[in-house]
């Protein structure tokens, strides 16, 4: 395993995850739906459902993991420590969210899937988004999305605000930052193999036929999906699938196209300067800008509090505008 001290995110993130990011902000209606997320979104409901509905990771509770994870810290020179959780699930899944607390969720379905270093694999990437600052855009996506419902627009007046081509961006953007966090896999784990089978078994890994799936095939998949860009009706379908037009839209770039990119950048000069310890450094940096303080604290408790009753507030206005709009 590697270790980058002071490493800034500048050093891996990918450029199609920053111009993603770039064109993401520069479209009307982003800063406004920016102040309005800071105004409305409220991160302690998250943080309760955690605590009461999963199983917090720590030096007792899943030790095997908790020192695994730890290092991965230590390896993206992360501070402060995010928490990490486990959760019942059967779906092979995992995910990093949080705006001033970044926290990481782990599915029970992952962990039975993969073996450790795989595993390793996809804390790191998690972390990746965290390092990255991702998780703030992640979770300001899913509340764009959740307010451009028929049910936000009745209650809190945004929808309008969030136009189709506004979510597409942030979904364009949510995929591109998936390369940036595979990287951060890789340069953590330092070996592309466990990386790509982690792609692999998430993609379709079983168990019981586990001897009977080979990564050279899927290699071969991946550069077979590339293949089919020599028709241009194929890349209208990709972009059709991507953008929710068949189906729902992807907040992940397909997985045999996120083997190709990680491949490619395992053989470029960058990520080998990276390895011997050539790189963009921002000893400062740490993960994202967070309160040292644990979310159980009650620093911010009166101010939050107010948060909700001015929301709720509003919500009932709202309402009421609206029983009265029916009536008349």
């Amino acid at each position: 395993m590697a270790t980058y001290p002071g490493i800034s995110s500048e050093a891996f993130r990918h450029p199609l995850d920053t111009q993603a990011e770039q064109a993401l902000r520069s479209l009307p209606g982003f800063d406004f739906l920016a102040r309005k997320f800071i105004e409305f979104f409220a991160e302690r409901p998250q943080y309760v459902y955690l605590m009461g509905n999963t199983i917090q990771v720590g030096p007792r509770q899943y030790s095997t993991i908790y020192h695994m994870f730890r290092e991965c810290v230590r390896d993206l020179d992360i501070y402060p420590e995010p928490a990490l959780f486990v959760e019942q699930n059967a779906v092979a899944n995992s995910y990093a969210l949080g705006k001033d607390n970044p926290y990481i969720v782990i599915n029970s379905g992952l962990l039975d899937l993969l073996d450790e270093t795989e595993i390793r694999a996809v804390l790191a990437h998690e972390l990746g988004h965290i390092k990255c600052g991702h998780t703030i855009l992640i979770q300001m996506a899913i509340w764009a999305r959740q307010i451009a419902s028929d049910f936000a627009r009745a209650t809190l007046g945004l929808g309008n605000i969030v136009s189709q081509g506004l979510l597409l961006a942030f979904y364009e953007w949510r995929r591109k930052a998936e390369l940036s966090c595979d990287r951060a896999a890789l340069l953590v784990v330092d070996d592309i193999n466990p990386v790509m089978t982690t792609m692999m078994k998430l993609t379709g890994g079983s168990h019981k036929y586990a001897h009977e799936f080979h990564l050279r095939e899927f290699i071969q998949q991946s550069e077979s999906y590339q293949a089919l860009d020599t028709d241009g009706l194929n890349q209208i379908y990709k972009i059709l699938m991507y953008t929710g037009v068949l189906g729902a839209m992807m907040s992940h770039p397909f997985p045999v196209e996120r083997v190709h990119y990680i491949r490619e950048w395992e053989k470029s000069e960058e990520y080998q300067r990276i390895r011997r310890g050539d790189y963009m450094r921002s000893p400062s940096e740490g993960a994202v800008d967070v309160d040292a303080a644990t979310p159980n604290q009650t620093t911010s408790e009166t101010t939050e509090a107010e948060q909700l009753r001015r929301q709720l507030e509003q919500l009932q206005q709202e309402l009421e505008r609206l029983r009265r709009q029916k009536n008349s």
